[in-house]
């Protein structure tokens, strides 16, 4: 009886730590998600320009360097939706704090 009560218990211990592993990769994938979305506009984007456009972010040597060229995107993107009929906010997105928990951030 004893043993039948430990099998049970791991068993249960491991359908747990299972369902905790799903629930982690579930919360990582939307996180992945939602910084795609960071992007400005990138719902007009290729997925090609979307990679560009942080690729030149990353490369950036100053924070002034990385204002221009969010500006710049920001630009090219409001053209884009008007072209297209679409319609995006007038202020770039909030700046983010890097790679972090995204707690306390407007998405």
């Amino acid at each position: 009886m004893l043993k039948q009560t430990l099998i049970a218990t791991a068993i249960t211990g491991v359908l747990a730590l299972g369902s905790g592993f799903a629930a982690a990769a579930d919360q990582e994938r939307t996180q992945q998600a939602q910084k795609q979305q960071r992007v400005y506009g990138s719902q007009l984007m290729t997925k090609q320009e979307r990679i560009e456009q942080r690729s030149k972010m990353r490369a950036a040597k100053t924070a002034e360097e990385r204002e221009q060229i969010r500006k710049e995107h920001h630009e090219r993107m409001k053209e884009r939706a008007k072209e297209r009929g679409v319609t995006l906010s007038d202020e770039p997105p909030a700046r983010g704090g890097g790679m972090g928990s995204g707690a306390g951030r407007n998405r």
